[in-house]
């Protein structure tokens, strides 16, 4: 495996750019991204502390608002990139940093558990000083969640765009979406079948098959999305008041309770006494992620934020509770029960997006099906801490021996192992290499 190793090591320091690390070389990705960065973060630290220090550092100094959220990108400053700036145009909320431009959304909150990883490579004395340096902009970030996301104060924060969950085109938001927002102009670019042209306006199908991608009638709905977020200067309070459709995300919700509780673990060790309103929040949001349980489907599902009900649809955030490593052993058992399943989960390299038996499982089209080696690794990492080693340590070989034999690539076909979308793609750099260290 050190040729493995050296691979990934490899691919991380071709796409630093000093300060963070874009996804990949391809030209896809030119900007940072929140939980890319804090996987890559997480690699970085197997090979220079302060390298993986600097990746954080840029997002919480130099991405952070005001408020305390840490937006899902923080974008190149060149000028080559001013159309992807005006795209969100943040400074049309007063919140947003001044000295730099971001998107007006968030992402899966990881920084807690990039931060700690960073720390255990760290002396002690180093780690103390380290956890004490980012607490406060942390701490702030965590407190943004309930103090903007969760307007009920259920525990459950809500998600208001589909990249904010990091599975992009899941299909059971999509397809609401489809059903709940439909505008006149994209129903006429379906009519008359227009839906190629969009194609030159996509950096993404440009670079890589269409086939491996979104269809752009999604990429069409989703930027509607960021058309109507954006003229609400992204603010919450106008936000839910607009005609879109919004979730309650089941793998965000468990990222976000795995994060308190790493959080508490960083602030107890660093000696800084977290605030007691946080503290009754991340207690709620434990209790409140059984509330997504199915019984119909003996996994947990997403919900509707308006009406409170299930997206009926299964996927891999289904899984996403054994992360939170918060969740009853009885309900954890028919969750890695569904998971080894070889006609939903457990493919011959597993653990596809969607499962194999949905209707709309495509095993080569982003978030509908393919294996992505992120989601594995927070997966074998839940396994492990709620006492799973057998199916951890399956889901780690069958992990390692994909990219070992096809490459290091952004997701793979779990069905046949071929790489798919960008090459030599950062977090699966990162994640392959911390693999191969524990």
């Amino acid at each position: 495996m050190q040729i493995l190793s050296d691979q990934c090591k490899e691919v991380l320091k071709k796409n630093d750019q000093g300060t963070y690390t874009i996804p990949s070389s391809l030209g896809l990705y030119p900007h940072q991204w929140l939980w890319d960065s804090c996987f890559a973060a997480i690699g970085w630290s197997h090979i220079d502390s302060l390298r993986a220090q600097s990746e954080i550092d840029n997002l919480l100094i130099n991405g952070q608002w005001e408020n305390g959220m840490v937006p899902h990108m923080v974008f190149n400053m060149s000028p080559e990139y001013a159309r992807d700036r005006d795209a969100w145009a943040s400074k049309l909320s007063p919140l947003s940093p001044r000295s730099t431009a971001t998107s007006g959304i968030t992402q899966p909150p990881l920084l807690a558990e990039a931060i700690q990883r960073i720390g255990k490579q760290l002396h002690i004395d180093n780690r103390k000083t380290y956890f004490k340096s980012v607490l406060p902009r942390l701490i702030k970030y965590h407190e943004w969640f309930y103090a903007e996301r969760d307007p009920r104060e259920s525990g459950l924060v809500v998600q208001v765009h589909p990249y904010e969950t990091g599975l992009d085109n899941t299909p059971p938001w999509m397809n609401k979406i489809r059903k709940y927002r439909h505008p006149l102009w994209i129903r006429i670019i379906e009519k008359l079948h227009m839906e190629k042209i969009v194609n030159f306006a996509r950096r993404d199908t440009r670079e890589l098959p269409p086939e491996q991608r979104m269809n752009n009638i999604d990429a069409l709905l989703i930027w509607d999305n960021v058309r109507l977020l954006k003229k609400a200067h992204y603010d919450i309070d106008k936000i839910l008041h607009l005609p879109l459709f919004f979730i309650n995300d089941v793998s965000f919700n468990s990222i976000l309770v795995r994060n308190n509780t790493v959080l508490r673990e960083i602030a107890k060790e660093a000696r800084i006494r977290l605030p007691e309103k946080l503290i009754e929040n991340m207690r709620r949001s434990e209790k409140a992620l059984e509330t997504l349980w199915s019984e119909s489907f003996d996994v947990y599902l997403s919900h509707d934020f308006m009406t409170e009900k299930p997206l009926q649809e299964p996927t891999i955030a289904s899984l996403m509770p054994l992360y939170a490593g918060t969740i009853e052993k009885e309900r954890a058992d028919k969750v890695v029960a569904i998971m080894m399943n070889s006609k939903t989960f457990w493919l011959k390299h597993p653990l596809p997006s969607l499962p194999k038996n949905l209707r709309d499982f495509d095993a080569d089209r982003y978030w509908q099906g393919p294996t992505w080696i992120n989601m594995n690794w927070m997966l074998i990492d839940g396994l492990k801490r709620m006492g799973y080693e057998k199916e951890a340590d399956a889901l780690r070989s069958h992990t390692l021996e994909l990219v070992e034999d096809n490459g290091i690539w952004e997701y793979y076909n779990p069905i046949t192992g071929k790489g798919l979308g960008s090459p030599d793609f950062s977090w699966t750099a990162a994640l392959t290499l911390d693999l191969l260290n524990n």
